[in-house]
């Protein structure tokens, strides 16, 4: 079966696995684990920050330094496509007390005047406009990115406006072997950084929330409150030093593989539009009397996977575990539903 679901469903390399097995490991709840200790330390200095912490998701992450950042009553500043908003179970409700106030950009991405016009007047009726959180790249806006040029401005207005500023970089090295720009622009520009290392870098657990020290000594704690104080979590983390150091170049290729299978689809009937493809995310419509279940039914019986994003509308994403041969399959199976 050829999965394109989602690049969380890679399984470890050969490497990775025999990274994972000569990990030295202790209790990490202690400080006590010497790769999770690694790990922690490889991307902080990555991004040019005193500290960072491991965690089991990217949600963690993402919620965690919501937490750190606000107060009840305050509120969050993020595009209506934000996986915050979408695929965390509104935790930042939930964990934090906290409102989110919504702005509709294009593709996932907002500007630095739309951010402006969103922050609230200081009103007792109005919670406190407080945090701005990014996404790159952007899931839901199909792997839509920003340029350091684009987030400066965006840097600048939170620093004039007392506003923190977040980045989940779920699939940040996706964008950064596109742009060129390095993690530690990156960091200049972010308070904080969620990067996650379970989609395109292939390892089977885990992100890291970076910053400065005490910041995340608050993380820390909030980890352990959230249930994600892990053990000898050197093993995974031995996956995740892998994945760093393996299989970050390797990225141009997923997203060169979803550029050749947008170029397909432009082409076929059945398709009413394709939205930009950017990098390993590529989101597509079908025409009217199409339903995605009906078209993903059809791929199934090809052996293909994929997942539905609205009535009308699939995913696909390319992975480590997608191969040229399994592309050849794929660009053939969309070729057949054409005739």
């Amino acid at each position: 079966m050829i999965n394109l679901i989602s690049d969380t469903v890679t399984k470890p390399t050969p490497g990775m696995l025999e990274a994972m097995m000569q990990a030295e490991v202790g209790d990490d709840v202690f400080g006590e684990d010497p790769t999770v200790n690694a790990l922690e330390a490889k991307v902080a200095d990555l991004f040019g920050k005193e500290a960072a912490l491991y965690c089991p998701s990217g949600t963690m992450t993402n919620q965690i330094a919501i937490k750190v950042h606000t107060q009840p009553l305050d509120e969050v500043i993020c595009d209506e496509y934000s996986h915050i908003y979408q695929y965390e179970t509104a935790g930042y409700a939930y964990n934090s007390g906290v409102g989110i106030n919504l702005i509709k950009g294009t593709n996932g991405k907002i500007t630095a005047e739309q951010i402006a016009a969103a922050i609230k007047p200081r009103y007792d009726w109005l919670p406190i406009s407080r945090l701005v959180v990014l996404e790159n790249t952007c899931n839901k806006g199909g792997g839509s990115y920003y340029r350091l040029e684009e987030i400066r401005p965006i840097q600048a207005l939170c620093r004039e406006k007392g506003l923190a500023l977040h980045l989940d970089g779920a699939r940040l090295f996706n964008a950064l072997v596109e742009t060129g720009e390095t993690t530690q622009e990156v960091g200049e520009v972010f308070d904080s950084v969620s990067l996650c290392l379970s989609k395109g870098l292939g390892a089977p657990v885990g992100s890291v929330l970076v910053g400065q020290k005490e910041f995340i000594q608050q993380a820390r704690r909030l980890r352990k409150v959230m249930g994600g104080g892990m053990r000898q979590a050197g093993y995974l983390a031995a996956a995740c030093i892998y994945a760093l150091d393996h299989h970050v170049d390797r990225l141009r290729e997923d997203n060169e593989r979803a550029r050749r299978i947008g170029e397909v689809l432009h082409g076929l009937n059945y398709v009413e539009s394709v939205r930009p493809v950017q990098s390993n995310i590529l989101i597509f419509d079908l025409k009217p009397g199409r339903t995605a279940a009906a078209f993903l039914e059809q791929l199934e019986e090809r052996e293909i996977s994929a997942s539905a994003f609205g009535h009308q509308t699939v995913r696909f994403v390319t992975h480590l575990d997608f191969t040229e041969a399994m592309m050849d399959k794929v660009l053939t199976a969309l070729q057949e539903l054409d005739n």
